[in-house]
């Protein structure tokens, strides 16, 4: 069978990551990599899911209620106009939602621009979808954009730009001044932006996420992506898939909404009924509660707090932390300068004598320029139990 195997799968192989997440899970070691929460959802969000699984909403559905609220949440957050009968797409979580994106928008040999480090799902959608990802490198240690280097990387053929912000691995938000920059590449270059804005109601210190669709020119060409999973805690480790509940969604000008939610029909058809229910719930939820997400009031989750905790610990074991996260739930943190071990290999040892496992950095950098630095970061989840992370800050 291996000599039937195409092209694409024989290339995608298996990752450092996902060997170390192997060997971490033979020794059981405190799971500080994924980036999903250990500890409960909110009540009323389980609660509205158990009711639909008991009134038998366990079928092929499409639930409108979504679509009309994150239409007065577009309107209210961004001032943008989104109609929600036509407009949004409903998927199995963002990620499918993102790959439908990419394979109604590109060609074989279309060029999509990528932003080093970056998230490894972006690549691999490009790849199947035919396309070919160029990276344009954020400069460390403040992940800065360099507006000379992002123009010079269109071409006649780039024909999408992926932006996620807050940004996963580095936690950084993108300033309005860079999404202007963004905005006019995008213009300049008759290019589709493709958005993960999964975190986005997850920022600290008072940043603000900010949509690239609301600058001028930008909502017809924009594809905004996104989920319940990290808003909600309702990810789930993955290896745990019946967990998840995988409900995201794909906000787009009409044309491109109708042919994202035709490829998800052909994929996997629905999303989860039960859960579509339930985050009509979730999607009502008081202001109060996304201030809980930042730290503001005495919320359950208090991410800020569990963020500076994290710095702290790492700081104090010599790791060199030079940005501090404005939003997302991850950590990006140097290796100490007398480390003469790579990224895989400190995990590896971390894992091994510490019992705590991390992500290596490797996997998220792709370009060239990186590599002088590529194997000097590790990344972190503090999205976790106060217990979680007490429990890790003993065995560093």
């Amino acid at each position: 069978m291996e000599g039937k195997l195409s092209f694409v799968a024989k290339n995608f192989t298996p990752s450092p990551i996902q060997e170390l997440s192997q060997l971490a899970q033979r020794c059981n070691a405190i799971n500080l990599a994924e980036g999903f929460p250990d500890f409960p959802a909110p009540p009323c969000i389980k609660e509205a899911a158990v009711s639909a699984i008991n009134n038998d909403f366990n079928q092929y559905r499409h639930v409108q209620g979504i679509c009309d609220q994150l239409a007065l949440k577009m309107k209210k957050t961004h001032g943008l106009d989104v109609n929600p009968l036509t407009d949004i797409a409903i998927c199995c979580g963002q990620s499918e939602a993102f790959a439908a994106a990419i394979f109604s928008i590109i060609n074989q040999g279309d060029e999509v621009l990528l932003f080093d480090p970056c998230y490894e799902t972006y690549e691999g959608c490009i790849t199947l979808a035919g396309g070919i990802p160029v990276y344009v490198a954020l400069e460390p240690p403040q992940w800065t954009l360099d507006p000379e280097k992002l123009m010079r990387s269109f071409t006649s053929r780039t024909k999408a730009i992926v932006l996620n912000s807050p940004h996963n691995p580095t936690g950084k938000v993108f300033s309005r001044d860079e999404l202007e920059i963004i905005a006019k590449g995008c213009r300049r270059w008759d290019c589709v932006a493709i958005t993960d804005e999964v975190y986005e109601y997850i920022t600290y210190d008072n940043q603000k996420h900010e949509t690239i669709a609301k600058l001028p020119g930008m909502q017809e060409r924009t594809i905004i992506t996104s989920s319940l999973s990290k808003t909600f805690s309702v990810t789930g480790p993955n290896t745990k898939a019946s967990h998840r509940w995988r409900i995201g969604w794909a906000i787009a000008p009409a044309s491109a909404a109708s042919a994202i939610q035709n490829i998800h029909i052909r994929i996997t058809d629905s999303a989860p009924a039960p859960f579509q229910e339930a985050a009509v719930t979730a999607l009502r939820s008081p202001i109060e509660y996304f201030e809980t997400l930042r730290g503001v009031g005495s919320g359950r989750m208090e991410y800020e707090l569990k963020r500076d905790f994290c710095m702290k610990l790492l700081g104090s074991v010599g790791f060199r932390i030079q940005f501090k996260p404005q939003g997302s739930l991850f950590l990006f943190a140097e290796l100490p300068k007398d480390c003469l071990l790579s990224d895989v290999e400190y995990v590896e040892e971390l894992i091994k004598q510490a019992g705590v496992v991390v992500v290596p950095g490797r996997g998220f950098f792709h370009g060239n320029e990186s590599c002088k630095y590529q194997k000097r970061y590790i990344r972190v989840a503090f999205c976790k139990s106060e217990a979680t992370l007490n429990a890790a800050a003993q065995k560093f």
